[in-house]
């Protein structure tokens, strides 16, 4: 049976020769396949060792970061062309388009091209590619990106050398270099054993954010014991970030430009005040937030860091809706409920309503609104009135019908910084607030004349004061900041005080340092007495905690600047041991819950006031004098630098508007 398809055979000379399963090649073809071969060949390797890209290239990593570079700068030209430029005589050259502004060219289109380019450029500065990864052994001074400049020689980079420095954010341009604070801590050539204690304090910074950034970021604070965010700080579980507020301008002063830029970010995209939804201390939010957030702008010129201030301070103003203007103690940012605390009774707290004049008054000057300086001054003038007893001011006022409750007087724990204010309220004013210099002079002598002690050993000590008697001879660590406070008071106004103020500062500095001294830890306790054989040490279990506190720091940082004494340079370096031995874990450091003992228990906090203050003092304590100099700048309470008005050209003052002259009758005429 034969097939349906059709069947081919070969003959030769009639006789059938067997099909094979493939025939042979051609010698012609054989010489075309070879050649073929060859050229590609002959390509492949041209390819290889003759192209740009592989040829000035010695990896994968290098060509693809030259290709990213190409496209970062040729982005914008591939969408849209290159600006016209002008000639010599001042003309466009005509390319089949309109000169910009010309009449005939479309409004829109100019629109759409200025949003596009701008839409680009913030791009190119932000996230338009990933950065590719290299392989680069890591920095010295940071486990994470590129190496930092040397400590002694921190300085930002000049404008137009890096494109961070420049970058167009959501929230507006950021300043030149030249406009921005230079950090130097440390002059070239100085003492080694000097530049590694800064070093030592710096690095401690570097462990207390790293590990906030990993285990708490956006949240307050963080317990670095158990390695999670603390839910039940001052500030609540709202997503505030108060350690990265409080802590960005210790980042930027240490040199450490890029954690400043991360915690920069975060605060741009993320802190929104008004969505919270829970009672804050205005107090707290003040000091913390507003200050940390003008003391960035002052550093840097980045309006970003104003406008964040605003939004705050504007969150907090219902508190101040009161019959004497004297503010409640919390207000709920989302509800605009304001209250005081319940311990308090219907009073609110001498040092909390005393503590918002240096940030109200700087955000006025930096803004142009009146109403923050309008808000503290009205709380300045109820108080300056106000009958006094003993020249004294009591902890407690009522905000309805401005009298004082109970008679209970004190330089720590409720009325410290409310002095401490008046102080800081005529230097930063550059002497013209006379009215806060002369508070301020009149309430230290009652003070000193009431409230100042001396143990049987010889220790200087401030006591507690009710209905004009001493109530307990005790001296919080809230207390210790007035050694610095006294010492400032001496040196800038020559005066009938000025002897007794430095006197004072000496010794008082000293009781502090002898509080710590006198514990197992070398760390102070949250309050010590003066009893009996008992001098400089705590007796109550609630007294013996550190809570990583920074107003000792700061008395030994204000003392080595104007007297030079080397004892306080000694001392915050064995402050620096003390927290490296007891108060640092793993996750960062935590307080301690009994400074007495030899193997302590953590309390599990690191408080935002540990980056803000306790590390920032500590820092300034071994740099140079030239660094943030007290003739140029102030610390607020929460050691954030404010600049000094009419002394230092990073006040940023806002221009005050020019009234409009009246129209001329006579000149308008026809």
């Amino acid at each position: 049976m034969t097939g349906i398809l059709p069947t081919y055979q070969r003959f030769v000379n009639g006789v059938p020769v067997p099909s094979i399963s493939r025939r042979s090649f051609r010698l012609r073809e054989k010489y075309l396949i070879v050649s073929v071969l060859l050229t590609f060949g002959i390509v492949w390797l041209g390819a290889l060792f003759y192209l740009p890209e592989f040829k000035s290239s010695n990896s994968v990593n290098d060509s693809v970061y030259n290709v990213y570079k190409r496209i970062q700068k040729a982005g914008p030209e591939l969408l849209m062309p290159p600006p016209l430029a002008q000639n010599d005589v001042g003309e466009f050259p005509v390319v089949g388009m309109v000169r910009h502004g010309e009449e005939g060219d479309d409004p829109h289109v100019v629109e759409d091209r200025n949003r596009l380019r701008a839409k680009i450029e913030e791009d190119m500065g932000m996230k338009v590619l990933e950065r590719p990864q290299f392989d680069v052994a890591p920095s010295v001074s940071s486990s994470r990106g590129p190496s930092k400049p040397p400590v002694d020689a921190i300085e930002e980079p000049a404008a137009g050398n890096n494109a961070a420095s420049k970058d167009v954010s959501p929230a507006g341009p950021k300043a030149d270099s030249s406009d921005k604070f230079v950090a130097v801590a440390l002059a070239p050539g100085a003492d080694p054993e000097i530049k590694h204690k800064l070093e030592t304090v710096k690095k401690m910074m570097m462990h207390a954010w790293n590990n906030y950034k990993l285990y708490a970021w956006g949240k307050n604070e963080l317990k670095p014991m158990s390695k999670r965010a603390h839910l039940s700080s001052v500030f609540g579980a709202g997503e505030l970030g108060a350690t990265i507020v409080d802590g960005l301008d210790t980042l930027y002063l240490m040199g450490l430009h890029d954690e400043f830029r991360e915690g920069r970010d975060w605060v741009a995209e993320h802190l929104h005040i008004n969505e919270i939804d829970s009672d804050l201390s205005v107090f707290e939010t003040t000091i913390r937030f507003v200050g940390g957030l003008l003391s960035c702008y002052a550093l840097t010129g980045d309006t970003m860091f104003k406008d964040k201030a605003v939004e705050v301070a504007d969150a907090l103003l219902p508190a101040f809706d009161t019959p004497t203007g004297l503010p409640f103690a919390l207000i709920n940012p989302s509800t605009k409920a304001s209250r005081q605390y319940h311990w308090a009774g219907p009073n609110s707290i001498l040092s909390e309503l005393g503590t918002l004049h240096l940030e109200f008054t700087y955000l006025s000057d930096v803004t142009g609104r009146d109403i923050y300086r309008q808000k503290v001054n009205r709380i300045r003038e109820v108080l300056n009135n106000i009958d006094k007893p003993g020249d004294l001011y009591p902890n407690f006022i009522n905000p309805r019908t401005g009298q004082w409750g109970q008679r209970h007087m004190s330089l720590g724990a409720l009325g410290d910084s409310f002095y401490e204010y008046l102080l800081k309220a005529w230097l930063v004013s550059g002497g013209a607030d006379e009215q806060a210099r002369i508070m301020f002079d009149t309430a230290m002598q009652a003070a000193l004349d009431k409230m100042l002690r001396v143990s049987p050993s010889g220790l200087a000590y401030l006591a507690e004061l009710k209905y004009g008697r001493i109530i307990e001879e005790k001296m919080d660590h809230l207390s210790c900041f007035a050694g610095g406070m006294f010492a400032l008071a001496s040196t800038t106004l020559d005066n009938s005080l000025s002897e007794r103020y430095m006197d004072v500062a000496h010794k008082l500095t000293n009781t502090c340092h002898e509080s710590y001294a006198r514990s197992d830890t070398k760390l102070g306790p949250e309050a010590f007495r003066f009893s009996g054989a008992v001098e400089a040490r705590a007796q109550k279990s609630n007294e013996k905690v550190y809570l990583l506190r920074p107003e000792t720091f700061e008395s030994y940082f204000i003392m080595w600047r104007l007297t030079k004494q080397q004892r306080y340079r000694d001392w915050g370096w064995e402050g620096v041991q003390a927290l490296e031995k007891h108060c640092r874990v793993e996750g960062g450091y935590t307080g301690l819950v009994n400074v007495y003992h030899q193997n302590p228990q953590g309390d599990d906090v690191q408080q935002s006031f540990f980056l803000a203050e306790t590390l920032k003092y500590l820092y300034l304590l071994f740099s140079d004098d030239s660094f943030l100099p007290l003739d140029e700048w102030v610390f607020n309470t929460e050691a954030h630098p404010f600049p000094i008005k009419g002394k230092n050209p990073l006040y940023r003052e806002a221009p005050k508007p020019v009234p409009l002259e009246p129209a001329n009758d006579e000149n308008n005429r026809i």
